[in-house]
């Protein structure tokens, strides 16, 4: 695996051409350092010429590593983020040879010459200070740093990591939204833990090792179970759906997998099976072209999906800083565990989390009672199938009021349960919906998952999903005329999925498969199309009277 992390880093760095990386330098060295993207792309760069690969770009990168050691400590752009890479670069450049022993030292001096209440953004100065992630990358920067023999604030680390472990909730996942503590981002969460994790594989030995461990040992096993049957973390608030976010999980798996490996579990070779999962998540985004940062084929040059801080030169490399992460971690001496893992299983975060997940023969679901409607939507907001294409039944729900770039008027839409309203139909996924009495349950081919969801006008619904070789089956009852809402995947922003109504049944027909819906009740069009960040999704509805049962199957 690991010459396959620098293969995956290669092809992350062939989404820049010659030009590309000549224009982003210019532009630095006209405006100067402004965020981390561009000392990404040099220390990414100088990790694969240390690796044998794209020599040729060897004197463009000695160029841009002399003016970005040079600038990180006189200036204040992310370096937070930057620093760390920086000292990976050198390591790597330094131990193949790549550049001048003068040159090296010189870098090193720059270096060395960080004042960190002068260079970073943000970092703690008492453990109780309310700052989030950015005080974590300020603190494992200056742990390899230090690692480096560039400094000694081994005092400053070990305040960073403590202040930092207070956003560890009961499950070990970390809370990052600070201006809306009951909607907490996903990639949030990873980035911090595997924060943690590499330094931790590096060789920190701090105060406050051992508890935060722990912590976060716990945190892996439910990241196991949440991780869907094809390979991909968990949708849910800011920066998701970027190629960079299954990179991202590798490292904490190869983590974990590192640390049953030594308690001789076989636990160890679960995690290894889930790191190859997302493995093939990322070569299957980066295989197409040209390559997009984000899981979708709309233009570059459009945005659709991303935040305002989701630019393709930023998050484009951060996929090839993330494989290097788990590269560095990766024990490839750890056997990794023979055929699919389908034990039915169920799982539920903490309630600032909101989901619970279910999996069983071969399909998994993620349900989000209390979805943030600026990146998500309440309901079943994903069903995945083994290898199908994620977005073909749905991956993630379609905000009401994204706060990431759409072409199309927003409409919150997910699988969930409707109810009539005068002469339109009023969908959970956009209401102020309460879920209550979620009751999970497994056997030996089933996954359960039960819960009511409540209208704000004092309707209900009782809903239970079964998941397992079979498909997804839900079956929903109430008093009266009830609805279910089918997203039906429509445009990925290149092609359009075929869409086809008949009878009881609609279907969708993208990339060789098939999603199914079908229902025991009546199908019909509301004529309304959403967004997410993967595309469109053209809403229909499945109706009946007290009670409607439906199975969603995809298949090839």
């Amino acid at each position: 695996m690991k010459e396959q992390y620098i293969d995956l880093m290669e092809q992350a760095l062939s989404a820049y051409t010659d030009e590309h990386i000549d224009r982003y330098f210019a532009d630095v060295q006209r405006d100067g350092l402004t965020e981390h993207g561009f000392p990404r792309l040099t220390a990414n760069i100088g990790i694969l010429i240390a690796h044998g690969r794209r020599k040729d770009l060897l004197p463009r990168f000695l160029q841009m590593m002399e003016f970005c050691c040079q600038q990180i400590p006189k200036v204040k752009a992310a370096n937070d983020f930057s620093v760390r890479e920086m000292i990976f670069c050198l390591w790597e450049i330094e131990e193949n040879r790549v550049a001048d022993p003068a040159d090296i030292a010189r870098w090193k001096d720059y270096l060395a010459n960080i004042t960190p209440e002068t260079c970073y953004s943000v970092f703690a100065r008492t453990p109780t200070d309310g700052y989030r992630n950015w005080a974590l990358f300020t603190g494992v920067s200056e742990f390899f740093r230090q690692k480096a023999g560039l400094c000694q604030v081994q005092e400053f680390i070990d305040l960073q990591f403590l202040q930092q472990a207070q956003w560890l909730d009961e499950n070990g996942m970390y809370e990052d939204n600070i201006t809306s503590v009951a909607h907490q981002p996903v990639m949030y969460d990873i980035v911090p833990r595997l924060l943690y994790a590499i330094a931790f594989d590096q060789g920190y030995q701090g105060p406050y090792r051992e508890v935060i461990d722990a912590k976060l040992k716990k945190a892996g096993l439910l990241t196991l179970a949440m991780q869907s049957p094809n390979g991909e973390v968990p949708f849910g608030g800011r920066s998701s759906q970027f190629i960079h976010n299954e990179a991202s999980l590798m490292g904490i798996l190869e983590y974990e997998a590192k640390r049953y490996a030594r308690e001789g579990s076989p636990l160890a070779g679960q995690f290894k099976a889930a790191v190859q999962r997302a493995m093939a998540v990322t070569e299957h985004w980066l295989s197409k072209r040209p390559i997009r940062h984000i899981k979708n084929r709309f233009p570059t040059e459009t945005g659709f999906g991303c935040e305002h801080y989701a630019y393709f030169d930023k998050y484009m490399i951060s996929v090839a800083s993330m494989l290097y992460n788990a590269y560095l971690i990766c024990d490839d001496t750890i056997p990794m565990a023979v055929g699919e893992d389908i034990t039915p299983c169920v799982a539920e975060t903490a309630p600032n989390f909101h989901k619970v997940f279910a999996k069983a023969g071969g399909y998994g679901i993620e349900f989000d009672w209390n979805g943030d409607p600026h990146y998500d939507a309440s309901g079943l907001g994903r069903v995945h199938w083994t290898n199908a294409p994620s977005a073909i039944c749905l991956s993630s729900p379609c905000p009401a009021e994204p706060g990431f770039k759409v072409d199309i008027a927003p409409m919150a839409l997910s699988l969930c349960a409707a109810l009539p309203e005068e002469n339109d139909w009023l969908l959970a996924a956009g209401t102020a919906v309460t879920y209550e009495q979620i009751a999970c349950s497994t056997d030996d081919k089933t996954a359960n998952i039960s819960l009511r969801c409540n209208f704000p006008d004092g309707r209900s619904v009782s809903e239970q999903y079964t998941v397992s070789e079979n498909g997804v089956e839900i079956t929903i009852q109430g008093a009266g005329e009830i609805g279910y809402a089918l997203p039906a995947f429509a445009f990925d922003g290149e092609a359009c999925p075929t869409i086809t109504a008949e009878g009881k049944t609609l279907t969708i027909s993208y990339g060789g498969w098939l999603c199914r819906y079908a229902t025991d009740g009546e199908i019909i069009d509301l004529g309304k199309t959403a967004a997410n960040r993967n595309g469109h999704y053209k809403a229909f509805l499945a109706t009946g009277q007290n009670s409607l049962h439906i199975n969603i199957t995809i298949t090839k």
